[in-house]
C-alpha cells in the first residue's frame, strides 16, 4: 500500500521560507496515478486545504490566502510532492499534512492516504 510521509517542517521568521517534501513509501509506483493535496490544520481550528496538485503536476490549486506565496510541485521520478512555501506570515502556522486522492480536490473527504503530518510555526 502506498504511504506518505512528509518532511521540512519547522520554525520559520515572518517573511522567511521553508520546502515541505511528501515522500511516497511502500507500493510508491502507485504514486504517479494520484492528485496531491496539501492541508493544514492550526491550533483549535478545522484542517483546511491548502493546495492541490494533479497527477501529472499540469493543475495546481490554492487556497486564496496562499496563492503567490506557496508552490505545490511534484517529481514522480522521485516518488515525492513538494510545498514551497515564501513569505510565510504567522497565520501560517499548523501542522502541514500531504494526501494522496484519485482526483485533485481542495476537499479533505477527496483524499484517501493521509501522512503523518510536518510541524510549521512562523514566528519572530
Amino acid at each position: 500500500q502506498l504511504m506518505l510521509v512528509e518532511s521540512g517542517g519547522g520554525l520559520a521568521q515572518p517573511g522567511g521560507s521553508l520546502r515541505l517534501s511528501c515522500a511516497a513509501t511502500g507500493s510508491t509506483e502507485d504514486f504517479d496515478y494520484y492528485a496531491i493535496g496539501w492541508f493544514r490544520q492550526a491550533p483549535g481550528k478545522e484542517r483546511e486545504a491548502i493546495s492541490s496538485i494533479s497527477d501529472t503536476g499540469g493543475n495546481t490549486r490554492y487556497k486564496n490566502t496562499v496563492r503567490g506565496r506557496f508552490t505545490a510541485s511534484r517529481d514522480n521520478s522521485r516518488k515525492a510532492a513538494y510545498l514551497q512555501m515564501n513569505d510565510l506570515k504567522a497565520d501560517d502556522t499548523g501542522v502541514y499534512y500531504c494526501a494522496a486522492g484519485t482526483m485533485p480536490s481542495m476537499v479533505y473527504t477527496g483524499y484517501d492516504l493521509w501522512g503523518q503530518g510536518t510541524q510549521v510555526t512562523v514566528t519572530s
